[in-house]
């Protein structure tokens, strides 16, 4: 059995989750790979820092040409975060022959037809599911099984962080500023929540959505974007007596050869499939001219559920290396 070799960048939460999830299911991601899979190599500046897993420390490297120019490593795995540094190693990686994968929604919106225009030019894969929907497989799902429709809409909570405050603002009439405070002591927020309540991680992810189901890329900063923070108690009381809740949602609609497309807090009728997602749950409500309308549901974010999607993403790509001898390497 082939083994694969993968140089991981970052070795935060979502990188820990990511090694949890590959060693805790290691005989099936192995099965399903038809390869051993090995992270060999890992970028990270902080070596000491406590973590849950047991990582041999000649694995680190705080120089990126160890993994880059390494010969032996197959795929590189960028969780960096942040636009830069991580395009230009995602590019690096690529034109020394790595197949790529992600997680990095801002990189991938910021630079969406760059780094599928150098995969292509060096023959190489790049993958970013665990971007949009963090657990969620829906990126899989729109380039595979649902493209023979015509994709017509697409609505989403794409963002945990401000789901849950308003969440917790409608059922039990608390105030933003407190549920903001909360959010934070519980990890659902960062000390710095600008990106997700102003909703410019929805943007992002939006961005994504639209390139692969429209086929036009929309650069984030040009989506008309309006966040939650301004959001009043009275607001959700007002919507709530009309039957309504408030979510931000990221929606492109496409009509008539042309997509229209904004973030922003919306009131949706209580028995609208996307007006039940609570808390720090996401969906993707997605509607097809064949398939008609879906919905897929589930965890976002966080270490695991992000890690099984990257992992997913290896194991295909560790598949087709298998096929191909290394499709184009």
């Amino acid at each position: 059995m082939k083994t694969i070799k993968i140089g991981l960048l970052g070795l935060g939460n979502i990188g820990t989750g990511t090694f949890k999830v590959l060693e805790m299911n290691r005989a099936q991601i192995e099965a399903a790979a038809g390869s051993h899979v090995v992270i060999d190599k890992i970028l990270e500046k902080d070596v000491t820092a406590k973590r849950d897993i047991a990582v041999n420390p000649d694995e680190f490297t705080q120089n990126p040409d160890d993994i880059f120019k390494d010969p032996d490593i197959d795929i590189v795995i960028e969780l960096l975060g942040w636009i830069e540094p991580a395009t230009g190693f995602m590019l690096s990686a690529m034109k020394n022959k790595k197949h790529v994968v992600t997680a990095n929604k801002a990189a991938v919106a910021a630079n969406f037809d760059l780094l599928h225009k150098c995969a292509a030019e060096n023959g190489v894969l790049f993958r970013f599911e665990a971007s949009t929907g963090g657990g969620i497989p829906i990126l899989n799902a729109i380039t595979t099984v649902l493209k023979g429709n015509e994709y017509e809409e697409v609505m989403g909570i794409l963002n945990g962080t401000t789901n849950y405050i308003l969440t917790q603002m409608t059922e039990y009439g608390l105030d933003y500023k407190d549920v903001l405070k909360t959010a934070q002591e519980k990890g659902f927020a960062e000390a710095d929540p600008t990106a997700d309540v102003e909703g410019i991680d929805a943007a992002n992810k939006l961005t994504i959505l639209m390139a692969l189901m429209f086929g036009a890329y929309v650069k984030p900063d040009d989506i008309p974007t309006e966040g939650i923070s301004k959001i009043t108690k009275k607001q959700i009381d007002e919507a709530k007596a009309q039957g309504r809740k408030i979510k931000l949602i990221a929606a492109a609609k496409s009509e008539g050869g042309k997509i229209e497309y904004s973030v922003k807090p919306m009131q949706l009728e209580n028995n609208h499939p996307l007006a039940g997602v609570s808390n720090e749950f996401n969906a993707v409500f997605v509607k097809g001219n064949a398939v008609g309308e879906l919905m897929f549901y589930g965890k976002g974010a966080g270490p695991l559920p992000t890690g099984s999607a990257i992992i997913g993403d290896v194991i295909e790509i560790a598949k087709l290396i298998n096929v191909c001898g290394g499709c184009g390497k």
